[in-house]
């Protein structure tokens, strides 16, 4: 049987390591740039870094990369105060500090920010935060769990809660960090070139974490910083409708980019289970599909396909086609 791409991958990558071309605290190649040199998708470049986690080859540096080596453990001997290495770096064997004097550690703030006592990990919210992003955006979000985060950071995982409160805090810290790396645009022109640039913005954010739109909710939406403005800027561009149609018109441009947008989780999953592209795929169900179509005399797909004719399904053209056909009818509205 032959090895799945996800394997192959890894293989290359842990033939680097053992002969010593990829040296322990290296950057190995980023998914992008596996997505790039293999013709993956990027669930399969995500998949074989995650294997060689599990072997401990490797493991994820928030801000940095992936990295040659198991991940950093820290001293649990006896807890005391954080050094200051600066934001996300830990005490060394050579910095690490005794305990302080009770007097001192008496006068010392509680629960200070940016530090986690119990573990002599300098630690704040962001590191935490990013952190859950990096595994969300390597193995999707049922694998972020405060346990997983504190064995990749190295701390005790109440140390986290210090910092992020529980799992549904944190995935909604996540959710605001991950859209404030897209903020709005200056919107110009009339309301549909500004609900445009709304929309396009989240498409974004959309594309560069798959688990993002399956944490959004458009019934309940999450109150943040991040997302706030992207309503606000709708409703101004919806202002000639009643203040119900125009509410219904934003939810529904949300609704329209959100929805369209889980179809690249769902894809990059079913490739990453299968070892298909959509493109392969299709190729497979080609002979049943005749089949069914004969039989059923269904005679418009018989004529769609009687000249070869080749579909490319790309979710880029179809997310700007619909969000055009969305337009249309807003305008009719407007």
């Amino acid at each position: 049987m032959s090895e799945s791409p996800y394997q192959v991958i890894a293989a290359e990558l842990r033939r680097r390591i053992e002969t010593g071309e990829l040296q322990p605290g290296e950057r190995v190649p980023s998914t992008r740039s596996l997505v790039r040199d293999f013709g993956v998708a990027m669930a399969t470049a995500t998949k074989a870094l995650r294997a060689l986690q599990d072997e401990r080859l490797v493991h994820a540096s928030p801000g940095v990369g992936t990295i040659v080596g198991p991940p950093p453990r820290t001293s649990r001997t006896r807890p005391g105060p954080a050094a200051r290495n600066g934001p996300g770096v830990g005490p060394s064997p050579r910095t690490a500090r005794a305990p302080a004097p009770r007097t001192a550690q008496a006068s010392a703030p509680r629960n200070e920010p940016g530090s986690d006592s119990g573990s002599g990990l300098a630690l704040d919210r962001g590191q935490v935060v990013r952190m859950g992003i990096a595994i969300a955006d390597a193995e999707g979000l049922p694998a972020v769990s405060m346990r997983r985060i504190a064995a990749e950071l190295g701390v005790s995982t109440m140390a986290l809660y210090r910092h992020v409160g529980g799992k549904e805090t944190l995935v909604l810290q996540m959710v605001d960090a991950a859209f404030g790396e897209f903020p709005l645009p200056a919107l110009y022109g009339d309301w549909r070139a500004r609900v445009t640039t709304v929309a396009q913005t989240q498409w974004s954010a959309y594309r560069a974490h798959l688990w993002l739109a399956g944490a959004v909710s458009v019934g309940r939406p999450q109150v943040l910083p991040q997302i706030l403005p992207h309503t606000d800027a709708l409703l101004a561009a919806f202002k000639p409708l009643d203040k119900t149609t125009a509410m219904y018109a934003v939810i529904s441009v949300f609704g329209y980019v959100r929805g369209l947008a889980q179809a690249m989780e769902t894809e990059a999953q079913a490739e990453q289970d299968t070892g298909l592209t959509a493109d392969d795929w299709a190729e497979r169900q080609s002979e049943q599909m005749a089949t069914l179509i004969a039989a059923g005399n269904l005679t418009a797909f018989r004529d769609l396909l009687s000249d070869d004719w080749d579909f490319d399904y790309d979710l880029d053209q179809l997310f700007a086609f619909g969000l055009e056909l969305m337009l249309d009818g807003l305008a009719v509205r407007l």
